[in-house]
């Protein structure tokens, strides 16, 4: 359970370091 809840909390970590990068892209191309 607990290997389930840090896998997880990675994949949160993940998604959210890249909608941090298409939201820099996205200001960089306008």
């Amino acid at each position: 359970m607990s290997g389930i809840v840090g896998h997880r909390g990675s994949n949160f970590a993940f998604i959210l370091v890249l909608f941090i990068l298409l939201v820099v892209i996205a200001c960089v191309c306008n």
